[in-house]
């Protein structure tokens, strides 16, 4: 979150949802210091912390990343990364991959924060995609922040 800090607004209440639900489980949509490129969000930015230990020493070294999900909204996740890497390109861009099959399992939640809902005064969240946490486990967790 640190790193998080230096592109995007971090409010308290991200803090506190964090540390509720498994690290990874959860990717926040907030809002940057400065409108960014629209391929990474404008005005709203999607912030994952991750579990992986590779992932980690990895953003360690070079500090945030920004990266595309493999998983196209609305299909199924792809595990094999030369099929995701197709899925991915365009005729003006080839993504190109290694040999792999991913470990799989639900994606983060995704959960656009009260910050980028409507009005930054809104105090509303709205879950974007349901995966690892549930979005009943989400709204239970708001209710008792509220």
């Amino acid at each position: 979150m640190d790193q998080a800090r230096g592109l995007v607004e971090v409010p308290a209440d991200v803090e506190q949802i964090l540390a509720s639900f498994p690290e990874g489980s959860l990717t926040l949509v907030l809002r940057p210091h400065e409108i960014m490129d629209s391929r990474l969000g404008g005005d709203k930015v999607a912030v994952r912390v991750v579990s992986n230990p590779i992932a980690k020493a990895l953003l360690i070294k070079t500090g945030p990343l920004t990266a595309t999900s493999a998983n196209l909204s609305g299909k199924k996740p792809l595990l094999d990364c030369e099929e995701a890497a197709t899925s991915l390109s365009t005729s003006d861009f080839t993504v190109k991959a290694i040999q792999g099959v991913c470990e799989g399992g639900a994606p983060s939640t995704l959960i656009a924060w009260h910050t980028v809902c409507n009005t930054p005064e809104s105090r509303g969240i709205e879950v974007i995609r349901e995966g690892k946490v549930s979005s009943e486990e989400v709204f239970a967790w708001w209710k008792k922040r509220i």
